[in-house]
Formats: structure tokens, sequence, C-alpha cells
């Protein structure tokens, strides 16, 4: 079971550069917003891509998709643990969430 992280911890995470965050939503969601410095990586490409993305099983990876109710980070984040990944956490309440609260997103 992956652990969870809430908004304000991920916020203090990305100012500090200490986290890695993968949008887990399709590539046209992630083209039209993602939280600051995400990387894309869908279901279906983490075993061809988790290892190129991120060389680092021990680094620290925050996965979210759109909101609670939205299973994509989920999987990913269970398929990064299956490669070996000891760092995954998961950031339920995902972007729409994140920019409710006001917080900015890239595009």
């Amino acid at each position: 079971m992956t652990r969870l992280i809430t908004r304000d911890e991920l916020a203090k995470e990305l100012e500090t550069g200490s986290v890695t965050v993968i949008d887990a939503l399709p590539a046209e969601y992630f083209d039209k917003a993602h939280l600051p410095g995400a990387l894309n990586l869908v279901e279906a490409d983490v075993e061809a891509k988790a290892a190129q993305l991120l060389p680092d099983k021990d680094a620290a990876i925050v996965t979210y998709c759109s909101n609670p109710a939205c299973a994509n980070s989920a999987h990913v984040a269970a398929k990064l643990e299956a490669l070996g990944y000891t760092n995954v956490r998961k950031y339920r309440e995902g972007i729409q969430d994140w920019t409710e609260a006001g917080f900015p997103v890239e595009n």
C-alpha cells in the first residue's frame, strides 16, 4: 500500500527540490496543466520509461492524477514499487485539489 502525502507536505518538498513528482494522467491532460517540475508517466509506460526517468530507486517520488476518484496515480505507484522503488508516495487529492487551493501549475 503506497503511503500518502498531503498538499502542504508536497508543496514544502517541491520548494526544497527533494522530490520527483509524477503526473500519471494522459499526455493531453499533462500538457494542459501539471504540478511544477512534474514528469509525465502513465501506467502503460512505467516498465519502459521508469529506469530512464527515475534512475535512483531510493529517491523520493510522488505520483498524482486528477482527484481522489482517479486511480492512475495508484496504478503507477504500485508498478514503481514492483520495480523496486523504495520511497513512493501518492498525492491522492490530485491536481484538482492543488489548483483549487491556489497553488501554481505549469503547462
